[in-house]
């Protein structure tokens, strides 16, 4: 029974096993992370099946179109790492606290600072961007590339984990 099963999961397959060798080899060698190169072929598996489902037909030579789109991916994942690369840099010139000589910190300040430090990336990315960058929330979804009701979500999550902290610590 489970070799009928992996039969039928190959017969449904719109690539062969050349393709998919064809794909990761584009992937690889248009720079995307070995890690990264199974979700590459399932992309250009999806937009296969999605072009099939929506009644177009089906390309001359599959195998050059796989090797497109796999083109293509590997072009939007180095986009992708460009956009997080300048956002770290971005939040990290936002976190470089300047303080005039003589001046002290106040201890809300520093809870601040060590609550942000414990948020998971995703929700501090959010908040510093929102908070310390004063973007609204549609250019910070915009920046990250993910909808507005996540940055909204993230952002909720976030200051509530941060409120309980500045509560627990007493500083609040």
């Amino acid at each position: 029974m489970l070799r009928r099963k992996a039969r039928r999961v190959q017969e449904d397959d719109p690539l062969d096993a050349a393709q998919v060798r064809r794909v990761r080899a584009v992937l690889a060698l248009g720079g995307v992370p070995q890690t990264d190169l199974p979700d590459g072929v399932q992309q250009v598996r999806l937009r296969l099946l999605e072009r099939a489902a929506s009644g177009r037909e089906a390309p001359r030579d599959v195998s050059a179109w796989a090797a497109v789109v796999a083109s293509n991916l590997a072009m939007d994942w180095h986009r992708a790492k460009k956009r997080q690369e300048r956002l770290g840099e971005r939040l990290a010139s936002l976190r470089q606290l300047e303080h005039p000589s003589g001046e002290d910190t106040s201890l809300l300040s520093l809870a601040v600072a060590r609550g942000l430090d414990e948020l998971p990336d995703a929700q501090r990315q959010v908040l510093v961007l929102r908070f310390y960058g004063d973007l609204p929330v549609r250019d910070i979804a915009e920046e990250l590339g993910i909808p507005e009701g996540t940055v909204k979500s993230r952002l909720h999550t976030a200051v509530r984990a941060l409120r309980a902290r500045l509560h627990e610590d007493e500083v609040v």
